[in-house]
């Protein structure tokens, strides 16, 4: 593409409205433009680096046999009350109505149009197995859209559903997808980790999650400092390493203890460490009133709570449901005499003698054993902290922040029996169909780059997304030899099919240079006051320019992409 008569512009200045390195850099660069909170354009050159990202994740489908086809985006609601998702999605579905008032939801996942597309061909045991996908649109109304691309309330995403008759037939499909996912990630120059993920709304025996490294990530990757052990925080087990406490059992003691409602306060108020404390946090979970038991020095993990109750929403319980059940004012509940079901962590269990609050306003009670209150439910609920032991080898977890740019799933048969895709084996009986789900978010993933490839200047694309190669700067629009030679050498890059950009515009060198950098080019050839001697500057993004010869640059080009 030639500059001087296209589409293209930069802004200077960062962006007051972004709140990541690639949300500001991708709006400098006139490669998005925010619309609205949560939904941006994809710009022309933007929408250059989208494609070849596309066309990556395009021909890795179909490597595994993967046919496209594509889905609608409005989809009648009864398909989702169906398969018993609409609730589980809530207001995070975007709803409209037609003109005849029948409703309908705008897709933000597509489990059950695949599901009714399949049952056109899964007659038969002979039918499978085979996977579909498409590159499509979804829609979720996002609470806090952010950090540009990452948290958007309009997305484009790449999801297969994979169709078996068996538990062994899945896991190789599975498994195709899987690898597949890796050369993706690799091929978009990503670093990433694999960790297994909670399959929420999705269903399923199996959800992994390919989470790009990124100290703005969303999600927390729990890794060990020894093995190879990966996962999301929200299903990470809490390996219980206490040992029973050997005290003699003490009488309990109501204390008095004005203006202490926080833990912290009560252990400054007690003298005492916070592991001698337990917790009482109050939720509503589906509506109705729980009290959870945590040791002092730890957080509640709604995920595993979710899962243990088989429950669809979870909240922190209003001031007036924890007056109503504690008989306090906040701050002051305790499991004894409380009016609701406990749910207990696996770690209060080894305790003796600790606090809790009394359910009455400004006292605390010490003492307190297991046999003082009733446990509806003792599991592990709580969330896994920093340098707690690894699930596999008992060395010490780490956390970094990741992206979640891919997740895989196995779906098993959720949705083939809640929407009636069944098969006939030889017997001639029924089974319903085995299906897994393979999602990725091309935004996110451009996004994610970004957020991995970038300096003082700018965007450094790796060379499989770059929006173009190579880019060609002509240092004086005045000298004819320099402009002729430019478009010569434009005309021959060209022609060997490498993606090249010619800056012919009438701006000052200084300026073409920081476009270049600023967009992320990763190879530069300069032409300018030594052309007539048959000499040009190539510079690869970051390195060193040299001076080349017009006859060999082109050539170093090529070489330069064959080995990238």
């Amino acid at each position: 593409m030639k500059l001087k008569n296209s589409f293209f512009y930069t802004i200077r200045e960062n962006s007051k409205d972004e709140d990541s390195t690639s949300g500001n850099l991708l709006v400098r660069a006139g490669m998005i433009k925010k619309s609205c909170s949560g939904i941006y354009m994809i710009m022309p050159m933007g929408k250059r680096v989208l494609h070849k990202i596309e066309n990556i994740v395009r021909e890795e489908m179909d490597r595994t046999g993967a046919q496209e086809l594509l889905m609608p985006a409005m989809i009648p609601e009864e398909v989702y009350v169906k398969s018993g998702r609409r609730e589980a999605f809530g207001s995070n579905m975007f709803s409209l109505k037609d003109r005849y008032q029948k409703n309908y939801v705008l897709g933000p996942t597509h489990e059950e149009l695949f599901t009714m597309a399949a049952m056109m061909n899964g007659k038969s045991y002979k039918d499978f197995p085979y996977n579909l996908y498409q590159i499509q649109t979804k829609f979720r109304d996002e609470t806090r859209p952010r950090y540009g691309l990452i948290r958007v309330r309009e997305f484009i995403m790449k999801d297969a559903y994979s169709f078996d008759t068996d538990e062994a037939g899945l896991h190789e499909s599975y498994m195709k997808m899987f690898n597949a996912y890796k050369v993706i990630m690799g091929r978009c120059a990503l670093t990433y980790k694999i960790v297994k993920a909670d399959t929420g709304a999705m269903g399923g025996s199996l959800s992994e999650e390919f989470q790009a490294i990124s100290p703005i990530g969303e999600d927390v990757v729990v890794t060990c400092s020894s093995c190879d052990y990966a996962s999301n925080l929200e299903i990470t087990p809490v390996i219980d390493q206490s040992v029973m406490d050997e005290a003699k059992l003490l009488e309990k003691e109501k204390v008095a203890t004005p203006n202490a409602k926080t833990m912290d306060e009560v252990a400054a108020f007690f003298n005492s460490d916070v592991n001698n404390f337990v917790k009482t946090l109050i939720y509503e979970v589906d509506g109705k009133p729980y009290a959870f038991l945590l040791k002092g020095n730890r957080e509640l993990n709604e995920t595993k709570v979710l899962k243990l109750l088989e429950a669809n929403e979870l909240e922190l319980a209003s001031f007036d449901t924890v007056e109503k059940v504690t008989h306090a004012k906040v701050g002051f509940a305790g499991p004894v005499g409380i009016d609701c079901p406990i749910i207990m962590d696996s770690e209060v269990s080894k305790m003796k003698n600790f606090i809790v609050g009394a359910n009455e306003s400004d006292f605390h009670i010490k003492n307190v054993n297991l046999s003082d209150f009733e446990v509806t439910t003792c599991a592990d609920i709580a969330q896994v902290q920093e340098g707690d032991v690894c699930p596999n080898c008992q060395q010490t977890l780490e956390f970094q922040k990741g992206i979640e740019v891919g997740n895989t799933f196995k779906l098993g048969t959720k949705y083939a029996q809640s929407l009636g895709l069944q098969f006939l084996d030889k017997e001639q009986k029924l089974h319903p169909a085995m299906m897994g789900c393979y999602g990725f978010g091309l935004e996110r993933c451009m996004a994610s780059i970004v957020e991995q490839h970038n300096d003082e200047n700018g965007i450094a694309w790796p060379i499989s997304v770059a929006p173009y190669s190579v880019g060609i700067v002509i240092v004086q629009l005045k000298d004819e030899l320099q402009v002729s030679k430019a478009n010569e050498l434009y005309d021959e890059l060209k022609a060997q099919g490498v993606d090249v950009l010619l800056d012919d515009r009438d701006e000052r060198v200084g300026v073409k240079f920081k476009d270049m950098e600023l967009i992320g080019i990763p190879l530069r050839i300069t032409v300018g006051k030594r052309i007539g001697e048959g000499i040009v500057e190539f510079n690869v993004r970051g390195q060193q320019k040299e001076e080349v010869s017009i006859q060999e640059v082109a050539n170093k080009v090529i070489n330069y992409i064959k080995a990238a």
